[in-house]
């Protein structure tokens, strides 16, 4: 099985990163994902003083297109998690 061609533009920017709408391409196929689609592996957690500790992690998918290939979701995310930047703004704690 030959490697496809995967390409993704993203607007989501600090300090809510997770609040961007996504687009996949594959092979020239255009994937339009909603906005706030990715859901960061990482966390926030706070001192006694309320002072933030946060911790990155790769992002995941919430909701997949309707119809998108099962066989290409797992290195589409791989894809997404080399060229999206990992944050984790805490605001949805």
């Amino acid at each position: 099985m030959r490697t496809p061609k995967i390409e993704v533009s993203y607007d989501g920017k600090y300090p809510i990163l997770c609040s961007g709408v996504l687009v996949v391409t594959i092979d020239g196929i255009v994937w339009k994902f909603g906005d706030y689609c990715l859901s960061s592996g990482g966390n926030v957690t706070f001192d006694e003083e309320w002072n933030a500790e946060v911790d990155l992690g790769p992002w995941s998918i919430k909701e997949w297109p309707a119809g998108f290939p099962e066989e290409l979701k797992e290195i589409t995310l791989e894809v997404i998690n080399n060229n999206i930047e990992h944050g984790c703004c805490g605001g949805c704690v």
